[in-house]
């Protein structure tokens, strides 16, 4: 097993820990975690560019001038895509649809060998207990600074930790997810993960059971 440092709140190493193999020490497959992170981001996307065709452009469907003798280019309607302000052929549309289907085993083992990957690059912060009692801004401000960490962090935390999202929202470069919710996209956007030593329990109890089926 490897074996992970627990620090206190005050940066302090306080003990170590190991750490299910089959959740955090899996060979990587990039391939694999490329095509997880190229679906979720596509799950995200939002479609807001938008073209009229000429059948919705405004306007009169008189033909502008007869057919022939005025010298003048025929010409069957003023929403013709060759005219000003005419319909957009080909355009983008707000119905087009960027889902993709993540395979549920794909998805798991994705996210254990992101987790594998973030342990191999010392990028898991452990804390023993994510406490702050009194809520406050500050108090989760001088964690970070004790822990030396620069960079984007997403704080994982247990349903029982929901507290701390009060404390940590107001933070730069800092996300929160619950344990549940864990996702290889939010993973490989943020630099470090930060969680408690139960939060890793859960973690370990949850994806063995996923990936040992």
């Amino acid at each position: 097993m490897a074996k992970a440092k627990v620090f206190n709140v005050k940066g302090e190493k306080v003990k170590e820990i190991d750490l299910a193999d089959a959740v955090f020490s899996l060979k990587r497959n990039d391939d694999l975690i490329h095509q997880v992170f190229v679906a979720l981001s596509a799950n995200e996307r939002q479609v807001l560019a938008h073209t009229k065709t000429r059948g919705e452009r405004a306007g009169s469907g008189i033909k502008p001038w007869k057919q022939k003798g005025t010298g003048r280019a025929r010409v069957g309607s003023v929403r013709t895509p060759v005219w000003r302000k005419g319909g957009v052929v080909f355009g983008p549309r707000k119905d087009r649809n960027f889902k993709q289907k993540i395979n549920k085993k794909s998805n798991d083992r994705a996210i254990a060998m992101t987790l594998s990957g973030k342990f191999k690059d010392e990028e898991i912060i452990i804390i023993d207990k994510l406490e702050n009692k009194s809520g406050k801004t500050k108090e989760m401000a001088e964690m970070i600074k004790n822990l030396k960490i620069s960079g984007k962090i997403l704080m994982m935390l247990r349903k029982e930790e929901k507290e701390q999202i009060i404390s940590a929202k107001n933070i730069e470069n800092m996300e929160n997810i619950f344990t549940d919710q864990l996702n290889v996209l939010d993973m490989l956007n943020n630099k470090y993960l930060l969680l408690s030593e139960e939060s890793v329990k859960e973690l370990e109890e949850k994806y063995k059971k996923k990936l040992a089926k």
